[in-house]
């Protein structure tokens, strides 16, 4: 409970590398923030969110309902209830008494500069402060801290609370303890976490969605194939192999005895000349005209509450079978 003052009664006044993260604040409470927040009450952590947005706890509340909903439908939980979520739309008091803070602010510089400076300034310097941002470089997002060495990036896959992937990077300057701490504590919330040696624009996750994303939107812009037929090559034939094993294992199996190597020699000059002719998009009215066109066509019949539930749990199933495939 947060009192008149605006402090999680249990709280301490310090908090330390070493203590077992028990409270997190959860900054942002769209989309992104809300599903946080319900993957870390379903680890059983104390949430203290904020969000100045007007009419944003009875959002977060209702996304969070939801959220429990399908994990406790799912057996992720046992229970049909939570507890521990509390509000406070003052960002200093809210952050106060957090053991782990994950922003999930506009994806703008600026805002995230401003942002991590006041975070930086109201929490103990122990604390790692940890962006949600999809692609911008963590040096950047720190440049106005005075203690740059706890803030990181730890980007989710969407939705958080149904896909387990974390990217961890740190840049030149965070710490080898705020890293550590920051790959144990996801991994202590059923989470994925990899850690990225370098930071480039996008990270790791979005670099590869954005190759093919570029490639499907030149292949229906150009009139190879249609939305629905690009959803079909991934669908039926990429994509379970991929779930299944990732692309490189896949790669190296496609050799056989001489995996990666023999597929690279002998068939290197075919991907180089495919490399080449892959296509390099701007994304000009026509062409967005023209894809969305083709996309809404696939869609024209489609409930999309419906076709997310049932992409949700569809691709629950699919980590289910991914997860066992890798452990026998």
């Amino acid at each position: 409970m947060i009192d008149e003052l605006g402090v999680l009664q249990g709280c301490e006044s310090t908090q330390l590398m070493n203590e077992p993260i028990r409270t997190v604040a959860v900054v942002g409470t769209g989309v992104i923030g809300a599903s946080w927040a319900a993957i870390f009450l379903a680890h059983g952590r104390r949430v203290i969110a904020t969000d100045p947005a007007e009419g944003a706890e009875e959002r977060l509340r209702n996304a969070v309902d939801i959220h429990w909903g399908w994990l406790h439908e799912h057996g992720r939980v046992l229970e049909r209830s939570y507890t521990g979520l509390h509000f406070d739309a003052d960002l200093e008091r809210a952050v106060g008494c957090a053991q782990f803070v994950q922003e999930n602010g506009p994806e703008q510089l600026e805002v995230k500069q401003a942002l991590f400076a006041r975070l930086d300034a109201a929490t103990s310097r122990h604390v790692i402060l940890a962006t949600s941002s999809s692609g911008l470089l963590i040096s950047a997002i720190r440049a106005r801290c005075t203690n740059p060495r706890r803030v990181i990036v730890g980007h989710p896959v969407n939705p958080p609370h149904l896909l387990p992937l974390v990217e961890v990077i740190g840049g030149e300057v965070a710490s080898t303890e705020a890293i550590a701490r920051a790959m144990s504590f996801y991994t202590e919330i059923g989470k994925k976490p990899i850690h990225l040696q370098v930071e480039v624009k996008g990270h790791l996750v979005n670099r590869l969605q954005a190759a093919v994303w570029q490639e499907m939107i030149s292949l229906v812009s150009t009139g190879v194939a249609s939305a629905a037929e690009v959803d079909a090559a991934m669908r039926y034939g990429i994509g379970p192999r991929w779930a299944a094993q990732g692309p490189f294992i896949n790669l190296h199996l496609s050799g056989g005895a001489g995996g990666l190597r023999r597929v690279l020699e002998l068939l290197g000059p075919a991907m180089e000349s495919w490399w080449r002719d892959l296509g390099q998009v701007t994304l000009t009215p026509a062409i967005i005209d023209t894809v969305v066109a083709s996309t809404q066509e696939l869609m024209a019949r489609e409930d999309l509450g419906i076709l997310a539930a049932s992409r949700d749990s569809a691709v629950a199933r699919i980590l289910e079978a991914a997860i066992d495939s890798r452990s026998r």
